[in-house]
């Protein structure tokens, strides 16, 4: 009997989804012909985003607690830990923002198409040779009253630990004048049980784990329970050490962190 009401719950979330994702895309498609202003498109498309997200949390039973909530209308660079899609859909469901994404996902069919209609800001992760161009890009948002959310990990991880901290975009925040505002995203519990081996498969996107894999995962399950925890601002300066920005930054999330437990 659970595996039909899982085959069931799985059905009718990808309907659900399809439905939505094609919603979405017709709403975004009508801002890109109708908004000629790139800075207004943008933030049209982050509103969008934003807005649907949070829809897609609602209909896969995705229940988040907020510690610390920031102000929405003021502009700084959300930093935090990254496992998966999941913390992506949670993210762009509390705060209307760019994320920043690799060109990797963009190059990625389906969901490069997703993530361009949602505002992200891509970065060339496989080589550094526009790295000034991409922060400047950055840095101009900021400037322009947007909240960016970096992932400096640069990858996703598999819940057992948070990877150390890519230094250079973090010092968009500098440049720009505005906080990072660090937070620790955890699961914690999954169809009532605790964050443990058992279902991290199913909530966390990482290494060889494609993405319908951990789609079809995700979308079987009952519930999904996590907290995003915002710690204190860091108020840098473009002088600063990157080194120590990250260091401090990284450790601040992961003394919040919750890694995941033994089956």
């Amino acid at each position: 009997m659970e595996k039909i009401q899982t085959g069931f719950r799985f059905l009718y979330r990808f309907l659900g989804f399809i439905v939505l994702t094609i919603s979405f895309l017709i709403s975004a498609f009508r801002i890109h012909f109708k908004t000629k202003d790139p800075v207004e498109r943008m933030n049209r498309f982050s509103a969008n985003a934003h807005y649907f997200t949070g829809v897609v949390c609602r209909f896969f039973n995705i229940k988040i607690k907020v510690v610390n909530e920031i102000p929405k209308n003021q502009p700084g660079l959300i930093v935090g830990n990254h496992m998966g899609f999941i913390d992506v859909l949670v993210m762009n469901s509390l705060i209307s923002s760019l994320f920043v994404t690799s060109n990797e996902i963009k190059e990625t069919p389906f969901l490069g198409l997703l993530c361009e209609m949602g505002g992200c800001l891509f970065v060339e992760r496989r080589s550094r040779m526009n790295i000034s161009n991409e922060l400047n890009e950055i840095v101009t948002y900021l400037k322009k009253g947007f909240n960016v959310i970096l992932y400096p990990e640069a990858t996703s991880h598999n819940g057992e630990e948070i990877l150390p901290f890519k230094r250079t975009l973090l010092t968009a925040a500098a440049y720009a004048q505005v906080p990072i505002r660090p937070y620790c995203f955890n699961f914690t519990s999954i169809n009532g049980d605790p964050f443990n081996l058992k279902y991290r498969d199913a909530v966390c996107w990482y290494g060889p784990i494609s993405f319908a894999q951990s789609f079809i995962s995700c979308a079987s399950l009952k519930e999904v329970v996590v907290d995003v925890e915002f710690v204190e601002p860091v108020h840098t300066k473009p002088g600063d050490d990157r080194a120590k920005v990250a260091d401090h930054v990284r450790e601040l999330i992961v003394k919040k962190f919750r890694p995941v437990r033994p089956a």
